[in-house]
């Protein structure tokens, strides 16, 4: 698949990744192109399914949602469906921002958003431990987030 990305795709996506809200005209200024081959590739790019999405990231801590938990959680018994169950609970519950299956000793770990601790309890007796397929759930309070970004490593697969 990075074959197809080129050192001009790869300062767009790094331009986007930057700031999603530029129009073509300054992403096009930005890597050297004129608008409208920036705009068919951006285009391509958006059709490969390389680009999935504009977003807007919000400041959590202004909204009053800056009680961050990664939690760990082992079911009592992995089967296929209870991990369907299990993966279809979580995916509708708008507190997990990220939950995936892990190698050792837990079978998942979420990345949990809420207002305080006691929000939280209230989400992990509720939500959580109260599906009869989880044996353990171990939480892990963030203190201080030391990096936060949702940019890609690009350099690791644009040509030089």
């Amino acid at each position: 698949m990075t074959e197809m990305i080129d050192k001009i795709d790869a300062k767009i996506l790094k331009t986007l990744q930057e700031d999603a809200s530029l129009s073509v005209a300054e992403i096009a200024a930005k890597v050297g192109l004129s608008s409208s081959p920036c705009w068919r590739r951006v285009k391509r790019l958006e059709e490969d399914g390389i680009i999935l999405r504009n977003v807007t990231v919000l400041n959590r801590t202004k909204l009053g949602l800056a009680f961050e938990v990664y939690a760990e959680v082992k079911l009592e018994r992995p089967t296929r469906a209870n991990l369907r169950i299990f993966e279809k609970t979580v995916s509708a519950l708008p507190e997990v921002l990220e939950c995936a299956t892990v190698t050792g000793a837990v079978d998942y770990v979420l990345r949990i958003v809420t207002t305080d601790m006691h929000t939280y309890d209230d989400f992990l007796r509720d939500k959580i431990l109260s599906l009869d397929l989880v044996q353990t759930a171990l939480s892990r309070i963030v203190i201080r987030s030391v990096k936060d970004t949702t940019e890609l490593p690009l350099e690791l697969i644009a040509p030089k």
